[in-house]
């Protein structure tokens, strides 16, 4: 069976970003979504389109097509106060390189790494990790099936479901492969506003939103 719309695919791939294994999936842990539903890049998708089980896949995406330029206007200080949990400054929180989920001023959850710690405030990238990397992807095909009504409607790991009801937050916008952001240690509101919200656990986003 050939990898096309409304197929289930399981994957392995490695992806290779400046001479280093960034990522990988495994055969223990592979990566399984439906294809043509806007999970992954969408240049991701059509490299494996029409691939079948057991075929095996190797191709690079440059930053245009992948996660984009670096943009240095999502490099923000955001003062120490954005770091509180009930009433006390997290500065445990401020790790440099440590990547925090962030709320933003709508509502909207937004991922963002400590990129430095000064005297007055926490300087954080909301750039994607992977924003204005050549990413190099290869892999193996492992199964390919067809999905259920019922994956369809609810996602195959109910991520179309509410909150409240789905397994995870894997939810995408056509714009990245799911990978795992981590250092879930609360939900900080972005832009200095607001503090930080206990249970934030580490969530696949597509990519860094808009800030």
């Amino acid at each position: 069976m050939k990898i096309e719309k409304d197929k289930v695919v399981v994957l392995t791939y490695e992806l290779e970003v400046d001479g280093v294994i960034a990522d990988r999936a495994s055969e223990d842990h592979p990566l399984d979504f439906i294809h043509g539903t806007h999970m992954l890049l969408p240049k991701f998708e059509s490299e494996v389109d029409g691939l079948e089980e057991g075929e095996s896949f190797a191709f690079t995406l440059l930053p245009e097509e992948g996660y984009g330029p670096y943009d240095e206007s999502k490099v923000l200080e955001l003062p120490k106060a954005a770091f509180t949990i009930e009433g006390v400054v997290r500065e445990d929180l401020m790790e440099i390189g440590r990547t925090l989920p962030m709320m933003g001023k709508d509502g909207g959850i937004l991922y963002a790494t400590v990129k430095e710690v000064t005297d007055n405030g926490v300087v954080m990238d909301f750039n994607d990790r992977m924003a204005g990397k050549t990413l190099n992807f290869k892999g193996t095909v492992l199964s390919v099936r067809d999905a259920t009504e019922k994956e369809l409607r609810e996602g195959l790991h109910g991520e179309y479901l509410p909150p409240e009801e789905g397994h995870h937050c894997c939810h995408g916008k056509g714009k990245g492969h799911c990978h795992k952001h981590e250092g879930g240690e609360g939900c900080c509101h972005g832009g200095g506003e607001g503090h930080c919200h206990e249970g934030g656990e580490g969530c696949c986003h597509d990519k860094a939103p808009e800030n």
